[in-house]
């Protein structure tokens, strides 16, 4: 790592570490008991690219060193992201998604199959990977019509930059339960939360 890079990692972190997280923790629960609600960030961390501020907030209050975390193949490469993250979270790497507790996926293009990460069990079912994937935006993609706990009726979102065959994967994922990933989509516009436990349906022209 070059003498750069190596002082770079020190820098970009919450202003105020204890308040900061607290704050991004209960933005990030609140994503996930109100699936497709978009909520927003208002502690920002400053990571190097290809991670966004918002990613680096999340990654910066998720990960700690007791939860081995995945990166992508393009993270893994950059030095300067290895190291900011390993500075700012002291998060162990994971050499494979089924080891991982997190799993962090700079673009659409770059996410595996969901079930190359752990899955947890019938008896431990939070003992599977929550997933972390970038997009270019949460907002002018193609109409996802969501449902189940935490939406009352139907909810629409139209995230851009998900792999093609995501709402197949999904369902499959659904079909684990109690079994199975959970996402949490991140872009500049805030963060939507997808628990295992709620479905994607057909669209049918009906507003959210």
């Amino acid at each position: 790592m070059s003498a750069v890079a190596s002082q770079d990692v020190f820098r970009g972190g919450f202003a105020n570490p204890d308040f900061d997280a607290q704050m991004v923790f209960r933005q990030i629960m609140n994503a996930l008991a109100r699936p497709g609600t978009v909520c927003m960030i208002d502690a920002f961390t400053e990571p190097p690219a290809p991670l966004s501020p918002c990613t680096g907030a999340i990654a910066a209050t998720l990960f700690d060193a007791d939860t081995e975390i995945w990166l992508d193949p393009l993270l893994l490469e950059r030095q300067e992201v290895v190291g900011w993250l390993t500075f700012q979270t002291a998060a162990p790497l994971a050499e494979t998604g089924f080891d991982a507790r997190f799993a962090l996926v700079s673009s659409g293009d770059l996410l595996p199959p969901l079930e190359r990460f752990a899955q947890g069990t019938q008896e431990y079912p939070d003992r599977s990977t929550t997933i972390i994937l970038q997009l270019d935006s949460l907002e002018g993609g193609v109409p996802l019509v969501l449902a189940g706990p935490g939406i009352k009726d139907r909810h629409v979102i139209e995230p851009v930059g998900l792999p093609p065959r995501f709402v197949e994967q999904w369902a499959a994922n659904n079909s684990h339960y109690p079994r199975g990933v959970d996402i949490i989509l991140v872009a500049d516009d805030g963060l939507i939360g997808l628990p295992r436990t709620t479905r994607i349906e057909p669209t049918d022209g009906q507003e959210a």
